[in-house]
């Protein structure tokens, strides 16, 4: 028979985590800004004083949230990297993380959270949580510590650590299109894309030069406005859509706020703007990768590795996919289709690729997916590799994604 002070804790333990079940699932379709201690509260049937008895601050429940989100991912990597080859440790990797994704979806698992909106957290949470994460991204990357990859360079296992990583978040929202009993095919058809790229034996990376110049239609700009833009996509990139205020976009432009609103009605206005800003570029730039003489898969070289230059150009970055949870639910859902078409036409290339035999044959969904999530990420690559140049990033990041993440 369980003594008092051991019934207490556990009944104290129990209705933490239901707590942190409910957080977790507004902060995944709300983000850090949307989360509320009352709609939390009233998810698990307690008062909002009875939740600040566990959580004093919004911000102390998101960290722990994601905190134990880390704590799972950084559990996984630790066995994943324990096998003997990265082809395994990859291998393993995506078979716990989709389990887990299945057991989330099936309530035998508790959900795992979304660390796009991040940034979003305030001190002292946001060093907390952002220093856990450093451990669960040098715990995956020793999953390229092997003698067979000596030939990879510090900042390449970073970068690849980065895309890596970047493909299990995003693969969070595409896997929801399946049924779970699915996942295993999923699962190798993803680890098939990675291990092995989408080029064909004997394919060679020789992207056509797509410059940063030819990706804006010319004679359409209203520079003011593209400065803005450009200003706030950084901001929002960087401190996530809550640390982008409008005081902040402003004096980046050392302009006043008045001159602010003069280019924008409100701050959601502006992130749609940066949204449709962004998908424009990517449609743009897929628009002049087919009109190339060449096959689908210089096509689709071209395309990717003028993304991932525009990423680090001075006329960048794009807007990160994270910012959606910020938007409010009617408008999200317009971004949401404009980003599915984006991929699809990555998907079509694809698929017109393999029926002419210049791309290996792959699942066009997953490796459109993919690939989306790939450029999506290129926008922290100075991040992750100080100091790389924009010239650099279709290289070092793009090529993984087609080439295979082993491959030189």
């Amino acid at each position: 028979m369980l003594r008092p002070a051991v019934k207490a804790t556990h009944r104290f333990e129990k209705k933490r985590e239901a707590i942190l079940d409910a957080a977790t699932e507004l902060l995944n379709s709300r983000g850090v800004r949307g989360l509320t201690l009352s709609e939390v509260a009233a998810a698990v049937g307690l008062s909002t004083t009875s939740v600040t008895y566990y959580f004093k601050r919004k911000d102390e429940l998101a960290a722990a949230c994601m905190l134990r989100g880390i704590a799972a991912l950084e559990a996984m990597a630790e066995r994943a990297v324990a096998e003997p080859t990265p082809a395994a440790r990859l291998k393993l990797l995506l078979e716990l993380y989709m389990e887990r994704v299945r057991q989330s979806l099936a309530g035998e698992a508790p959900p795992l959270p979304g660390l796009s909106d991040l940034r979003a957290l305030n001190p002292p949470h946001l060093a907390f949580v952002f220093d856990a994460y450093m451990k669960l991204f040098r715990q995956v990357r020793q999953l390229f510590h092997h003698p067979d990859l000596e030939w990879l360079s510090a900042g390449r296992q970073t970068a690849r650590t980065h895309l890596l990583l970047e493909q299990l978040f995003w693969a969070a929202a595409w896997l929801l299109k399946y049924d779970v009993e699915d996942y295993p095919r999923i699962r190798d058809r993803t680890l098939e894309i990675l291990v092995e790229g989408m080029a064909p034996d004997g394919a060679a990376w020789a992207p056509a030069h797509i410059a940063p110049s030819q990706i804006e239609a010319p004679g359409r700009r209203d520079v003011g406005r593209e400065t803005f833009l450009i200003a706030a996509t950084q901001l929002i990139n960087a401190r996530g859509y809550r640390g982008a205020s409008v005081d902040k976009i402003s004096a980046a432009l050392q302009v006043t706020k008045g001159s602010f609103y003069h280019h924008n009605e409100a701050k959601d206005d502006l992130v749609v703007a940066c949204f449709e800003r962004t998908f424009e570029i990517m449609r743009r730039v897929q628009r002049l990768a087919m009109d190339l003489p060449a096959n689908e898969w210089t096509r689709l070289c071209s395309a990717a590795a003028a993304l991932a230059e525009f990423q680090l150009s001075e006329r960048g970055p794009l807007l990160r996919m994270s910012a959606l949870t910020a938007v409010p639910e009617p408008i999200r859902m317009q971004m949401v289709l404009q980003s599915a078409r984006v991929s699809d036409r990555f998907a079509s290339m694809i698929s017109d690729g393999i029926a002419e035999g210049s791309i290996r044959p792959v699942d066009p969904f997953i490796a459109a997916q993919m690939l989306n999530a790939t450029l999506n990420a290129a926008a922290e690559l100075a991040f992750w590799v100080p100091g790389v140049k924009s010239k650099a990033a279709p290289a070092i990041f793009a090529r993984p994604m087609l080439m295979g993440l082993f491959n030189p």
